[in-house]
């Protein structure tokens, strides 16, 4: 048993899986998650969206256990089971009362270990993901996101919607997701955290009872870096009342050194109320209801994107206003008023995030598949504390160059056009 750094215990089994825990003696719940280090940028063409539909899948049953039993077995204990697919890691996660740990990681285990793949469930659940890409056809503000992320990122992996495209989640058949599965839900491919009410003991235990038995897989996957590719992107959805637009650049990967000096510059330019963009394109001048930018960052890229809702006939003095704010994050310097001010946006946002059993459950996982390492709240307040103007201020002469730039826009645009020459910085 190792021993804990910074109340971290850290076991790998000898098939390779990584097991993790933080206990917290001040709460009841726990936290588990089953993490797959593969997301979506490891799917080729033709099984786009598969890693989401082999999420969806497990949750239909099991060899021991039905789609009703699994939720039936974790509502009657008042628990909550969850599951996500992202770009570069899948979870699969639980969170209950400490005295019914056991139950709900036996569930969970039995999900990830043996789902059944019937094939009237897979002929159900493509019903059910067809309906769910239509539902993101429909909504206007996902339609903006996924045009510019998968033009941003053309022709690589991470540029394919994470749900797939209906022509290839109709394609999955049972051997398909048997041989997909059975690929990349291996040993040394998984990585299993826990956070709250427990003992490290107690869930080595659990873990080495039901996966000590598996067999490691070789990884030879060759996974090419994603190169951005300037867009604009324009589509015309005429029974909109709104002009969507998304507007953004490369940014750095999510191990970069500077990745708070980077946090710090998207919280001033568009990450809450007090930022830039809100007040001067909101309450200043009215011209949109929802803005804000945010960070889409990974292993070896990133993206700083800024979304905003408006009406056609202020479409372009929105456009401008966003470039504006850009200039003035590239060319001017940023008051220590300012920067103060994000700071302790972000350090108030970090703690009173890690005060629950979930999210320090979800940071033990990427931490590890990230850095290979854990950092204490102290050290993340520490390198955020250490950032300074000039750094954030470097940062934003390096992204914010109008060769970088991209856009896309969805609405009525039938009076509206956006050419290289206007999106000028």
């Amino acid at each position: 048993m190792s021993n804990p750094v910074n109340g971290v215990h850290k076991d790998v089994l000898p098939n390779g899986l990584v097991v993790l825990s933080e206990p917290m003696e001040h709460v009841r719940s726990v936290s588990v998650g089953i993490w797959l280090r593969t997301g979506s940028r490891r799917e080729p063409a033709d099984l786009n969206g598969i890693s989401h539909f082999i999420e969806h899948m497990v949750f239909k049953g099991t060899r021991r256990r039905t789609a009703e039993d699994i939720a039936r077995e974790v509502d009657r204990v008042g628990g909550m089971l969850d599951a996500f697919t992202a770009k570069e890691m899948v979870c699969f996660n639980t969170r209950v009362l400490d005295e019914h740990l056991p139950k709900a990681f036996d569930v969970l285990a039995d999900m990830v270990l043996e789902p059944k793949f019937a094939e009237e469930d897979i002929a159900r659940e493509q019903s059910v993901v067809l309906e769910e890409i239509r539902m993101t056809q429909d909504n206007p503000e996902d339609l903006v996101h996924e045009l510019f992320t998968q033009n941003f990122w053309k022709p690589h992996p991470l540029g394919k919607p994470i749900l797939g495209t209906p022509e290839t989640v109709s394609s999955f058949s049972r051997g398909t997701l048997q041989a997909w599965f059975g690929q990349w839900y291996t040993p040394n491919n998984l990585v299993i955290t826990a956070a709250g009410h427990l003992t490290h003991e107690q869930l080595m235990k659990l873990v080495t009872d039901r996966f000590s038995g598996l067999t490691p897989v070789e990884d030879g996957f060759a996974d090419p870096m994603p190169k951005p590719t300037p867009h604009i992107t324009l589509k015309t959805k005429s029974e909109l009342e709104q002009v969507h637009i998304c507007i953004g650049v490369p940014s750095l990967p999510l191990t970069d050194d500077r990745r708070f000096a980077i946090s710090l510059l998207n919280n001033i330019l568009g990450g809450g109320m007090s930022s830039r963009l809100f007040q001067n394109i909101r309450e200043k001048q009215g011209l949109a209801y929802s803005i804000f930018s945010e960070l889409n960052s990974y292993r070896d890229s990133g993206m700083l994107s800024v979304y905003a809702g408006t009406s056609l006939e202020t479409a372009r003095q929105l456009v401008n206003c966003v470039l504006q704010e850009f200039r003035r994050m590239r060319d001017e310097p940023i008051d220590a008023e300012e920067l103060g001010r994000a700071k302790d946006h972000l350090k108030g946002a970090t703690l009173l995030a890690l005060e629950g059993s979930g999210a320090r459950m979800s940071s033990l996982a990427r931490y590890h598949m990230y850095f290979n390492r854990h950092f204490s709240v102290q050290e993340l307040i520490a390198m955020l504390e250490s950032v300074t103007a000039e750094q954030v201020q470097q940062i934003a002469r390096e992204i914010f160059r109008p060769e970088s730039l991209s856009a896309s826009v969805v609405g009525n645009l039938n009076e509206f056009s956006l050419t290289r020459e206007q999106l000028a910085l």
